[in-house]
Formats: C-alpha cells, structure tokens, sequence
C-alpha cells in the first residue's frame, strides 16, 4: 500500500507539471514517506469538509454517534474508522465553536431546533473547546446525541438530527444514520437556522433575481427562478422575526 501511494504521489506531480500550476504539485515531506495512516487522515481531514462529507461518512462507513455502540469497529479497514471518527469529531467541534463564536458576538439563531443548536454549542464547548485532540475525546462526542449536528450548506441551515423528527426519513421510526439532505424539509423539528445563514440566503436570492432579469434565460424559467428567489427571502425574513439569542436557551 505504501508502494502504491508513493506511485499515486509521483503521478499526481507529473500531471501538475505537464498542466503548468505547480502549487497543485505534492511537495516532498519533510517526515519520509507518506505512509497508510497519513494518507487516511489526508483523505478523511477533505471528505469531512466537502459539503455534505459528515453525512456521507454517516452512511458510508455507519460511524456516526447513535451507532458507536454497535460494534461497527470489529469490522476489519485497517483503521479506517478510528481515522474518520477522529476527523468527524473534529470538525463537528470546529462548526460548533464557530457557531458559539457568533453567538458571542450577538448573532442569532432561529428554527424549531434553535435552542437545541445553542444548548449543542454549549455543550460543546464545555467539554472540548472546540479542539478534539485525541480518540477518546472523538468517541465522546461522536456518542452524545445533543451533538449530533450536521451543516446542510445546499439549504443554509443546520440539522439538529433527531430521526423521530426527521421530515427527511417518511419513515422515522426506522434508525437512519443521518439525515437526508436532498430531502430536506422547510418545516423540519431538527432545523436552526444562524444569521450567517439569513445572510446566505439573501444572497442566493439576489442572485437567483440577477439571473431572471438578465434577458439571458427563457421566460419560463425566468419566472421559477424569482418563485425560488422568493422563496429564500421568505426563509430570511422569517429568521430574522423568529431568531432568539443564546442567553434565552443557554449559558455558553
């Protein structure tokens, strides 16, 4: 394996050299070679934030929180999953703590599961200050279900999963690993919203409008771009009226 990742190294810097960017090139490391374990910290360290990589590690490697307890470890992938635990961990952590952050600086948070995002935040932050560390540290919130938080970018929200809640899974009572994104659903009990949210949508929107008004689109599709446009006003203005303050849901 670590022949074969070596020759994967010199192929992705032949092909850089032959395009010309030479910043996308692989530079030597200054450790040796890269090993196995490297690598899968590379990897996982990307996947977890691609839009939607929690959730494809969720239902790819069944690794989440609800099923640390099941056993799924004995399952030979030569440390795979103890890789991408670590790197779920971590970067549930650092959404986390960039939520408490805002919060810190006045924003606010609205949806039905607004006050469970503030009190995950809280949590969160009281018991690893954003920085997980170690495979311990990554298997306790990996298991506690008030974090089990994941950021939907495609709809500018949060998930605040629940699966007895989730709108995503018609079937709730069957245990999903994680939510559905492409499924999302307005009136959802796991959704919270944050003012960087609002702010997103507010700028899909203007963006949606510039695209019907430009003449450049037929009518039709005109017209469904500005319904959608008006859409995610809606959605903004609606947080913007509903949104509450993390002193009215918990001490942070």
């Amino acid at each position: 394996m670590g022949n074969r990742i070596e020759a994967f190294i010199e192929w992705v810097n032949a092909h850089a050299q032959s395009r010309g960017p030479q910043a996308e090139a692989i530079p030597a490391d200054p450790h040796g070679r890269v090993g196995t374990g490297r690598f899968r910290r590379t990897l996982a360290w990307h996947i977890t934030r691609r839009p939607g990589g929690l959730v494809a590690l969720a239902v790819q490697y069944g690794h989440m929180r609800t099923l640390i307890s099941e056993g799924y470890g004995s399952r030979s992938r030569g440390g795979i999953h103890d890789v991408l635990d670590f790197e779920t961990a971590r970067n549930v952590a650092e959404q986390l703590s960039e939520v408490l952050d805002a919060i810190q600086d006045g924003a606010g948070i609205s949806g039905l599961a607004a006050r469970r995002l503030i009190n995950a935040v809280a949590q969160e932050h009281h018991r690893f200050s954003g920085l997980i560390t170690s495979n311990r540290q990554a298997k306790g919130l990996l298991a506690d279900p008030t974090l089990n938080v994941f950021e939907n970018k495609e709809a500018f929200l949060f998930c605040n999963y629940d699966r007895t809640k989730a709108l995503c899974h018609p079937g709730r009572n069957a245990r999903s690993k994680a939510p559905s994104p492409d499924r999302c659903k307005v009136h959802c009990a796991n959704i919270a919203r944050t003012d960087t949210h609002a702010h997103q949508l507010r700028e899909a929107a203007d963006d949606l409008g510039r695209q019907a008004t430009s003449g450049q689109v037929p009518e039709p599709l005109a017209d469904r771009l500005l319904e959608r446009a008006q859409v995610l006003t809606e959605l903004a203005n609606h947080h913007c009226h509903d949104r509450v303050l993390a002193e009215a849901g918990a001490e942070l």
